[in-house]
């Protein structure tokens, strides 16, 4: 009597066993995406993004005027811009305006999102009106605040208070204050529909669970919205601080960086170092500094908060 395990016969005659992939191999072959997906992408940010960066690397070496022959300069440059009094106030500004706007616009964007996330029809009609800004451009709105801050023409002729004759974009007082209203009245919509998709996704047994343990809505708030939006604020504030470093439109058509120098930030300082000075070398030290920074706070946002790690916070997931 044959055995059952007898190797099978291939031409009439005994040969290997075929080879049996494990249902575990078998679904990783299936469900994984090739890496070939990503060759699109990665072309189009080599191209787009990491040539020119690398191109502004190399040309902080050099000296050049925009116009004749790149000379090499060693490290001239570098020392240039960490040694002129200009750049220096630009990046102390630039600090100040990234902390001050985000401690406007982190709290606005929070309570405006929280209080949008529910269904009922004056908030939705609330809601449209407040995103309203998100469909302007930053030329359109810097425009429009510049006519309206205007102290011959603007708001303070329109409604005749002496407290709103002022001077608001031509003062070395209120000009950078002013800026920093701006530019919160221009992105606050933005991250606070952030907010407002994250509450909504917050599951509403944990609001049911919350009331029958006797907490109010300030307590909810507290124990319940804000550890539920922890990866919101993440994306959020990473939005909001890494954004600060590329204000340039509202601040070059609001004030130019005046007055004097009380509102040049370091973009606007490597736009005029760069195309009215023609320095072109300290210009891209200066982008050079904005893009170290920049990854350098996302980097350590994300490795603070433990974004790598997120988990889908999703009822039933």
């Amino acid at each position: 009597m044959t055995s059952s395990t007898s190797p099978p016969l291939v031409n009439g005659a005994a040969g290997p066993a075929p080879e049996v992939r494990s249902p575990r191999r078998r679904s990783r072959l299936k469900t994984e995406p090739s890496n070939w997906l990503l060759l699109p992408a990665l072309s189009f940010f080599g191209v787009f993004a990491l040539l020119p960066l690398a191109g502004v690397v190399l040309l902080s070496f050099f000296a050049w005027d925009g116009l004749g022959t790149p000379q090499f300069a060693g490290l001239t440059a570098w020392f240039q811009v960490f040694q002129d009094p200009v750049t220096l106030n630009a990046m102390w500004l630039t600090l100040l305006m990234t902390a001050l706007s985000f401690a406007v616009q982190f709290p606005l964007s929070l309570l405006l999102g929280t209080f949008m996330a529910g269904h009922q029809r004056y908030r939705e009609a609330f809601s449209v009106l407040y995103f309203l800004p998100l469909l302007f451009s930053a030329a359109a709105t810097g425009i429009a605040f510049k006519a309206l801050l205007d102290p011959n023409f603007g708001i303070s002729r329109a409604f005749g208070l002496d407290f709103l004759r002022q001077d608001w974009l031509g003062s070395p007082t209120f000009a950078f204050y002013t800026l920093i209203m701006v530019i919160s009245w221009s992105f606050v919509p933005f991250h606070s529909l952030l907010y407002q998709a994250g509450v909504r996704q917050i599951p509403t047994s944990m609001y049911e669970a919350a009331t029958l343990d006797g907490a109010g809505r300030v307590r909810q708030f507290f124990n319940v919205t804000l550890p539920q939006l922890k990866y919101t604020i993440v994306t959020s504030s990473t939005l909001m601080l890494v954004g600060s470093l590329t204000y340039f439109d509202l601040v070059f058509i609001l004030t130019g960086g005046g007055p004097g120098n009380s509102t040049r930030i370091l973009p606007l300082d490597m736009y005029l170092t760069g195309f009215r000075s023609y320095q072109m070398g300290p210009a891209s030290v200066i982008a050079v500094i904005l893009v170290a920074v920049g990854l350098t706070l996302s980097l350590a946002l994300n490795r603070i908060s433990g974004s790598d790690r997120m988990e889908s916070q999703m009822e039933g997931a």
